[in-house]
């Protein structure tokens, strides 16, 4: 027997709900009220599986926690069907997997599981050492180029809130769900509306994930660059990797694929893939500021009197407002619970980001506030023409702060106004190492300090204190996506070379670690595709 029923329980129904034994996450037994809703009588053979839990807050006078249950009688199983392997041993050569973020990690993963012993080239450390030199930066320590908030095992999505949701529609989504559960991430997350997973959660599934490929024969490769791309008759035959520290021991690997998962601060490369006629082309990003208010305003806004009630996770919030300067600002990367964290790369630069832990319990909320930028703002005809206008707003952010990557800071009330800052309000900056209050406007181009102002006091509308004029505006952030996009066919590889198979954020075909998982399972999956049509016709001669 199988039945679907939905449930919807007050805050103190849902905490007078009995807890789920065994459950880490404080996650409730809801058997008996689903089986009251189904009409079904008690029995031991019957269980209750949570398919989407969710809060409906649109009556702040009456919040609701929404769930959607499977009743069954089938065993318990979380196994979920892995993408189709092409059976028989490959006839390529051992992949590469260029990057080890979400894109490049659940690519390999699939490869390995397929019995393909990819390579792994990663430019960063591993996790732990770059958790180490995260916080040394942080601190007021160097930045090292090669192990940042960008760079690493794990990618830039390591140090962010590790949401998993996604606007995609894709079978793969369970399995990058389920994969992470299994490597560490609350079980949760199989179920919620919006699942995260928190950067101290994501962490350690990204070693798991890891050590898993290296026992299928994987190698991982850190502290590595790839610089050269050998390509003869229009396919792709090898690379060439050197170390991302010193430039040095350059080693060549021989293979008929290569999975370009580089994300989108890999400006080096692009250079490189542009000089190697690989087509890029232009693509339209966003640019703006980092906004942070107390978390306890914006549960209060979103919750009504509900908003210190315990079964109620840290608000959220995603806002767009059409201003009169023929633009949109809009939320991106919304952290509850947060911290604005530095996602610089290279000397010179200031950048920002969001990051939660999985608790999201820190004072603070945070979001982008982002408005988008294309080739009329940037220079067209020029494929690089987006970086360097990146560049130019990291490095002037970077003058701004004080030249010691501190971040160029302002309230909003002041911004408003169209005066500096000297000191914050009742919100205190989240951002390390420090911040500089100063005047954002004299960094931020024109139409997006217009655009910004007109946009926050419009939020307030829909979140009330959005426009406090204590709120905080920390700037820059510039990498909500990539500014170019690789060119694939419908194959998935590079028209300039077969076996090249641009994937993720930074080739241009994802957004968030959800879409950038799926985006590198379906290129692996394209890879033994193409190996078992090659077996094939291997086979008939």
């Amino acid at each position: 027997m199988i039945r679907s029923v939905t449930l919807s329980f007050t805050p103190d129904q849902y905490l007078a709900l009995p807890a789920l034994e065994g459950s880490p996450c404080g996650e409730k037994n809801i058997l008996k009220p689903a089986l009251r809703k189904a009409r079904c009588a008690v029995s031991p053979s019957l269980r209750c599986t949570i398919e989407k839990k969710s809060i409906d807050a649109r009556k702040k006078n009456d919040i609701r926690i929404i769930i959607k249950a499977l009743i069954t009688d089938e065993p318990a199983t979380s196994a979920i069907a892995a993408p189709a392997v092409i059976s028989g041993r490959p006839p390529l050569r051992p992949p590469v997997v260029i990057g080890f973020g979400p894109a490049g990690m659940f690519a390999a993963l699939h490869l390995a599981r397929a019995g393909f012993t990819p390579t792994v080239i990663e430019r960063g450390r591993p996790v732990a050492q770059r958790i180490s030199d995260v916080n040394t930066f942080f601190s007021g320590g160097p930045l090292l180029p090669h192990s940042n908030i960008q760079f690493g095992e794990g990618g830039a999505g390591t140090f962010s809130d590790g949401k998993l949701y996604s606007g995609i529609s894709d079978d793969r989504r369970a399995f990058v769900l389920e994969t992470l559960a299994q490597a560490g991430a609350p079980r949760e997350i199989t179920c919620l509306a919006h699942p995260h997973v928190g950067t101290d959660r994501l962490r350690d599934c990204v070693r798991t994930i890891r050590e898993e490929i290296l026992s299928l024969g994987g190698t991982v490769l850190f502290e590595r660059t790839v610089d050269i791309f050998t390509i003869e008759d229009d396919t792709i035959r090898g690379i060439s990797h050197c170390s991302s520290v010193t430039g040095e021991d350059r080693r060549d690997i021989e293979t008929d694929a290569v999975i370009l998962a580089i994300g989108h601060s890999s400006r080096d490369t692009f250079a490189n893939l542009h000089a190697a006629k690989i087509t890029l082309v232009p693509k339209p990003f966003s640019v703006g500021v980092r906004i942070e208010h107390p978390q306890h305003v914006i549960n209060r806004s979103q919750y009504g009197p509900f908003h210190r009630h315990p079964a109620l996770s840290p608000a959220e919030y995603k806002l767009v407002a059409r201003t009169s300067t023929g633009r949109s600002l809009y939320t991106f990367c919304m952290c509850p619970g947060g911290y604005v964290v530095a996602g610089a790369s290279a000397p010179g630069q200031v950048v920002t980001n969001g990051m939660s832990n999985y608790r999201r319990d820190a004072d603070n909320a945070n979001s982008a506030l982002l408005v988008g930028v294309d080739g009329s703002d940037f220079g067209e005809g020029d494929v690089l023409a987006g970086i360097r206008f990146q560049e130019a707003l990291e490095h002037a952010a970077f003058t701004a702060g004080g030249g010691n990557f501190h971040a160029p800071c302002q309230s909003v009330g002041d911004f408003i106004r169209s005066r500096p800052s000297s000191s914050c309000g009742v919100v205190r900056p989240s951002y390390r190492p420090g911040v500089t209050f100063t005047d954002l406007r004299t960094i931020l181009p024109p139409f997006v300090a217009a655009t910004l102002q007109e946009g926050i006091v419009l939020m307030n509308n829909k979140i009330h204190g959005f426009s406090h004029p204590d709120a905080l505006l920390t700037g820059i952030e510039t990498r909500s996506s990539s500014p170019v996009r690789i060119l694939r066919s419908d194959n998935l590889c590079s028209p300039d070379a077969v076996g090249l198979y641009p994937c993720g954020e930074g080739a241009g075909y994802a957004g968030g670690i959800m879409s950038s998982a799926i985006d590198g399972l379906r290129c692996a999956q394209a890879v033994t595709q193409r190996a078992g049509i090659a077996a094939t016709d291997s086979s008939r001669q």
